[in-house]
């Protein structure tokens, strides 16, 4: 895992900042070199506009007090507002360097860009009155907004927005590590554009991953359609949401996307249908993964398709409906790869049916759901992230919000089948059809459908080879 990858917790930033300290860092030096790489950045947005950098008491604030001073040694035209006196050593040394003007709060200074280093990832509880009314003031103030670290009145672990009537950022520049806040809602809504500045953390042991563009390769030479992987997709009550399934399947790499469904009607003419018995399709030996759950519905008939692509010893990817009928009990006697696709409500259905609370951040619930089932829990929404069973854990950055449409959820999960019928290990299917996914609506116009987003696929992949 690159370490520029990795997605921390609080505590995990602090203790990898105490390895760097004991091996010869100071906090001070640290700051230093956090306060230049995030003052390049600050830099590029306003060049020698007017930067108001609002810096809190603690470490936070000293990076600050570090941003306004390179930016000062560079020609900038920059001002400091102090939100608070330091409180810590390190941020009494980075005031004491910097040579610039320094404001008072009150004193409300316009300008071009706001750089907000209040509070960083410490923080746990909700910005005071007197703080909160003095970011809203200064943001009103400047027409672009940087946010140090993560915005003030953010809670990194679980991305809580503490505090209402926060500001939004057009950019935010992670240090030393992403947190999760910077993926998961409702802080991530906030943050515009996402860059992370090295401080030279080491990778953490068990630490989450953010997903990156995947490594794709186009077919060996002497690729046939089953070398490529047969994908079954088994059909149901609404054989419309299967069919989207098997056409970004078609765009992410299998070579035979083959759809069990009662009939042929309204069924692009390059999907193969299968109108056999569902046993005979799914004894086919030559299978590579099967898909059940979008348009299967949750009569008898749906919990016979459910337990008979159960019943395969292949990868199964479960969607839609095939959650909101699955038990424990079903997966009780199945060896191979099970992949599960829940929306919230899905979700929440899940940890009933496992026997869960639900409770903690949305990381630990998908874990906790990942370890109870044995499946590798795809959690998708604005905020996606995939757990496995062994505890891997990664987050998607944001989609576009186009996603936000009937039928593009079973895209995801055809896109995900695909991805595992063509060999790939299912952790990173799951991961690598997030990513083209959220690649597929970024290639695709405004209000796009999810039969637009389909056909976008193979673009999608194009861009991994």
């Amino acid at each position: 895992m690159p370490h520029s990858d990795q997605i921390l917790t609080a505590q995990q930033v602090r203790d990898a900042e105490q390895l760097l300290i004991e091996a010869g860092e100071t906090v001070g030096s640290l700051m230093q070199t956090a306060g230049r790489g995030a003052a390049e950045w600050v830099w590029r947005l306003a060049a020698r506009h007017r930067v108001t950098v609002l810096c809190g008491p603690g470490n936070n604030g000293g990076d600050g007090y570090v941003i306004a001073e390179t930016l000062r040694e560079r020609g900038g035209n920059v001002a400091v507002v102090v939100g608070g006196e330091p409180s810590t050593a390190a941020c009494r040394e980075a005031r004491a360097r910097y040579q610039g003007p320094v404001l008072d709060v009150g004193e409300a200074p316009h300008g071009e860009v706001l750089v907000d280093c209040l509070f960083g990832t410490g923080l746990t509880r909700p910005l005071s009155p007197q703080h909160a009314g003095a970011l809203a003031d200064l943001a009103a103030l400047h027409p672009r907004r940087v946010a140090v670290d993560l915005p003030s009145g953010v809670q990194a672990d679980s991305g809580m927005v503490l505090n209402d009537g926060l500001p939004a950022y057009d950019l935010t520049l992670a240090l030393g590590a992403w947190k999760f806040a910077h993926f998961l809602m409702p802080a991530a809504a906030r943050m515009g554009r996402l860059q992370r500045v090295g401080i030279g953390l080491a990778a953490v042991t068990g630490a989450a991953t953010a997903i990156g563009r995947p490594v794709a390769r186009a077919p060996a030479a002497d690729a046939h359609k089953y070398k490529r992987g047969l994908l079954a997709v088994v059909s149901g009550a609404m054989p419309g949401a299967a069919v989207l399934a098997s056409v970004g399947a078609q765009g992410a790499g299998a070579g035979y996307v083959k759809l069990f469904a009662e009939s042929k009607r309204s069924v692009p003419m390059d999907v193969v249908v299968e109108q056999g018995p569902l046993t005979e399709v799914l004894t086919d030996d030559r299978n590579a993964a099967i898909l059940v759950g979008p348009g299967l519905g949750r009569d008898a008939s749906a919990r016979e398709r459910l337990a008979i692509a159960l019943a395969d010893p292949v990868p199964v990817v479960l969607d839609a409906d095939a959650l909101v009928l699955l038990g424990s009990r079903q997966l009780a006697e199945r060896q191979a790869v099970t992949i599960a696709t829940p929306h919230e409500g899905e979700f929440v259905a899940l940890e009933r049916a496992f026997g869960l609370d639900g409770v903690g951040t949305r990381p630990e619930r998908a874990r906790a759901l990942a370890l109870a089932s044995g499946m590798i829990v795809v959690a998708k929404g604005p905020d996606t992230l995939i757990a496995d069973p062994e505890g891997r854990l990664a987050c998607a950055s944001r989609a576009s919000s186009w996603l936000s449409t009937a039928g593009t959820g079973d895209v995801l999960a055809g896109i995900i089948a695909s991805r595992v019928a063509s060999g790939v290990d299912a952790f990173e299917a799951a991961c690598q059809g997030v990513w083209l996914h959220g690649e597929a609506a970024r290639l695709c116009p405004p209000a796009f459908t999810a039969g637009q987003l389909a056909q976008a696929v193979p673009a999608a992949l194009a861009a991994c080879l």
